[in-house]
């Protein structure tokens, strides 16, 4: 992770040589639909990285066993970076020495028993996912191939229900994603945060938890002034980060509720948008 620059007040820029938090989504933003990652995102990020006094920050969705990898291809795996994961509810840092490769530094969990049993009458068929941090999932009924990361172990509904845990996802293979994101919306959740993904996929996270939230503990902690804050996204769970963030890009293929919640938007991720969008920041900010 970069250091603070150490610039003299002669030479120091009054905005662009303070602490800078660059937060970045991955699916659809870092990495390709197909996982894989362009040559030119990976250059523009490592010129930001490069800077002493910016520090990129992912926040993702995805689980911490599914993360690391994603620092590992981008060189980020720097002792003390903070990561946001599971929508916000796990906030990690990179400590190479640990099991694991990381550090908790927090995490919020919740009941899921309320939610996830009105779900189950509504779609008795649905698959059901806890995560366990740093391992995988317990799964209700296996999810197809490449949908989870780690371990997968099926157990009886119960027992995904006992314990209060840091996300629930919801996986309805039978159902189009706007099937699913009205049904949800008819369901009137309470008690939770949740984000419909880009299939038949709900992720359930505590109760005011969102990206946002946990980007804000990491702004604090960083001693990051808010206007010095960017964000770049392309899904629902990314809509809280960039309305918080002081300057926010929508990638190109986001839905429109995600371009509204943004101050710019840049081109789609099959299009490198993310260069783009960086190359702003460098010019800029940075």
């Amino acid at each position: 992770m970069s250091s603070v620059q150490t610039t003299s007040p002669e030479t120091r820029h009054p905005v662009r040589d303070t602490p800078l938090l660059v937060a970045l989504d991955v699916d659809g933003t870092l990495l390709l639909h197909d996982g894989s990652v362009s040559p030119r995102v990976l250059e523009v990020v490592r010129q930001l990285e490069a800077l002493p006094h910016v520090t990129v920050v992912v926040a993702t969705g995805r689980s911490t066993v599914a993360t690391l990898p994603v620092l590992e291809q981008f060189d980020l795996m720097t002792p003390g970076r903070p990561v946001v994961c599971s929508n916000g509810a796990v906030t990690v840092e990179v400590d190479p020495t640990a099991d694991g490769g990381f550090g908790l530094v927090d995490v919020v969990t919740f009941d899921p028993a309320p939610a996830v049993s009105l779900i189950h009458r509504e779609l008795p068929e649905a698959l059901v996912a806890v995560e366990e941090i740093g391992v995988g999932f317990k799964v209700s009924t296996p999810f197809p191939d490449g949908e989870l990361w780690g371990e997968e172990t099926v157990v009886p509904m119960e027992e995904l229900l006992a314990d209060p845990v840091t996300r629930v996802t919801i996986r309805d293979p039978s159902s189009t994603p706007e099937e699913f994101s009205a049904l949800v919306e008819r369901m009137g959740l309470h008690g939770v945060s949740y984000a419909v993904g880009w299939s038949a996929w709900l992720d359930l996270a505590p109760e005011g938890v969102s990206k946002a939230s946990a980007l804000e503990q990491v702004r604090r902690r960083l001693d990051v002034e808010p206007y010095r804050t960017v964000a770049v996204g392309d899904q629902r769970n990314d809509i809280e980060m960039l309305t918080w963030a002081a300057c926010s890009y929508a990638m190109g293929q986001a839905p429109a509720e995600v371009v509204e919640a943004a101050d710019r938007m840049t081109g789609t991720v099959e299009e490198d948008g993310l260069v783009d969008a960086l190359e702003q920041v460098l010019a800029e900010l940075a």
